[in-house]
């Protein structure tokens, strides 16, 4: 099966624009269920999940926002464009989840120590598994989406909303399992464990952010393309200090290149221009900057040794 092409970043903002709209859409049509079906029985696994909702509402504005800022052109102000926008959405909504894992954790706790019949179960159930069926098609829609796109607000989206898949299952079982045993200990225990998945969610979409804003390299994969991309050519003998980034959806190319000496600036200025062609077309939403070295009379520039040699 062939891998789906690569985007163009027209068409990476416009995926991007389309998937974060239908996660606010979501995220409302969530906390609106499960704040009815909590007034109605007052469950904590719901309640645990209703707040969960509450604040997933706000990371899906700062994200539907985050993915417009960082599909600007750049400008003279920022001339790398505005791609870590996207980095600090998701930085938004780790604090987010933080602060629902501490508020449901310290309901969940006061309930196991002073345990509270939970009435209505009939309206908490069906309000979860709303909630499930809704968050598995967004997970779906997203991973399709990531699949051709890069977007670490959607990514971060995603793992946000793969952490309420979990807690949406435990609370579901919590409420279910009170409901046939008659003890609500059972519903505040999942509320418990929904703080704790969304801690960890909260972690991984941090660690993430992180990367972004620290310029993380590109992964092997995507690094041994370029390399591979640049050697089609012949006339180009070696690969070094090669440096990468990702911003938002665009990523950052830069590289050394070995040459002919011998040869004018003018052939060596087409041969580079014929391989940052090549990698535009294999990295659509790529800025790419490529130095020539004469093979064998250039001092060493930096710390990075050859990415690629050809024999």
């Amino acid at each position: 099966m062939n891998a789906p092409a690569a985007l163009s970043l027209e068409d990476t903002a416009k995926l991007t624009f389309r998937i974060t709209a239908l996660s606010v859409a979501t995220a409302s049509i969530l906390t609106a269920a499960k704040l009815l079906g909590w007034l109605a029985g007052g469950s904590v696994a719901l309640l645990a999940s209703l707040a969960d909702s509450a604040l997933d509402v706000f990371a899906a504005l700062a994200t539907f926002v985050a993915v417009r800022i960082a599909a600007a052109p750049p400008d003279a102000e920022h001339r790398f464009g505005h791609g870590k926008a996207e980095a600090f959405s998701s930085l938004l909504q780790a604090g987010l989840v933080f602060a629902s894992a501490a508020l449901v954790g310290q309901t969940a706790i006061m309930r196991l120590w002073k345990p509270k019949p939970v009435g209505e179960e009939g309206w908490a159930l069906a309000v979860m598994v709303l909630s499930l069926v809704l968050t598995s098609a967004l997970l779906f829609a997203q991973t399709r989406i990531l699949a051709r796109a890069r977007s670490v607000a959607v990514s971060g989206d995603r793992a946000h909303y793969a952490a309420d898949l979990v807690t949406n299952v435990a609370a579901l079982a919590g409420i279910g399992v009170a409901r046939l045993t008659g003890d609500p200990r059972w519903d505040a225990g999942a509320g418990l464990l929904v703080a704790i998945a969304l801690l960890w969610g909260a972690v991984q979409v941090f660690r993430e952010a992180g990367d972004h804003l620290m310029d993380r390299e590109l992964g092997d994969e995507e690094r041994r393309k370029i390399v591979a991309c640049v050697l089609e050519d012949s006339r180009l003998r070696n690969v070094h200090e090669l440096r990468t980034y990702a911003s938002g959806p665009r990523i950052h190319i830069q590289m050394h290149v070995d040459l002919d000496p011998d040869q004018t600036l003018e052939a060596a200025h087409i041969i580079v221009d014929a391989a940052e062609a090549r990698l535009m077309a294999a990295f659509p939403t790529a800025d790419v900057i490529i130095h020539p070295d004469p093979e064998g009379r250039a001092e060493p520039h930096g710390p990075f040794g050859a990415e690629g040699v050809r024999s």
